[in-house]
């Protein structure tokens, strides 16, 4: 079974499309085979996107977006500011893409990128939002930590969503160790929401 941490996913296409209510507006999403969670939006997702602090103006970097769940969320709630979305899944950014253009939403895109790579070393971020790609291994995703550290502004924090079966004590004393200070912002059902904060 090849996982959705692929950049070009070898399942054949069968578009489908579903409506979903994140922080008070409904959204319309395409979706696909060979991108993560493709028939709803995940619990996890769904649990980060409740619980993430973002004001409007603020500069939002998703990672991991998929088709876009988290980072359109994010963008509906900083209309005066810029999200970015990127996932190593073309078929994955893709959707996203045309699923931001679906929904309206002005102040965001998608592009390819492994991890952060394809992020410009110069482009700093208010708040960066991840699922991460537990599928990928531990080094990936303590790896997007370690990234996300020299994109955030002082003061800027990273939220994640991690499962406690799936490496949430680990992640955060590796978050523990690299930021100035780590809240568990919530918890439900085995998952904690993580924010952690540069100093």
């Amino acid at each position: 079974m090849e996982h959705y941490y692929t950049n070009q996913p070898g399942a054949d296409s069968k578009e489908q499309t579903f409506t979903f209510e994140l922080r008070g507006r409904e959204f319309r999403f395409i979706t696909d085979r060979g991108v993560f969670s493709k028939n709803r939006i995940d619990f996890g997702s769904v649990l980060l996107i409740e619980a993430m602090e973002i004001k409007d103006g603020m500069d939002v970097l998703d990672v991991g977006c998929g088709y876009g769940p988290i980072g359109m969320a994010a963008a509906t709630l900083s209309p005066s500011g810029n999200v970015l979305m990127v996932d190593v899944n073309e078929r994955a950014v893709s959707l996203a893409n045309r699923n931001i253009s679906l929904n309206a939403i002005q102040n965001a895109q998608a592009i390819v990128s492994d991890r952060l790579t394809a992020v410009p070393s110069d482009r700093k971020f208010d708040v960066i939002l991840t699922n991460p790609p537990i599928r990928a291994g531990k080094q990936v995703v303590h790896g997007i930590f370690e990234d996300a550290v020299h994109y955030l502004v002082p003061g800027g924090s990273l939220w994640i969503v991690i499962q406690k079966k799936q490496g949430a004590p680990s992640a955060l004393a590796k978050l523990q160790g690299l930021y100035s200070e780590v809240r568990e912002v919530a918890k439900k059902k085995g998952y904690s929401v993580f924010q952690a904060i540069k100093s």
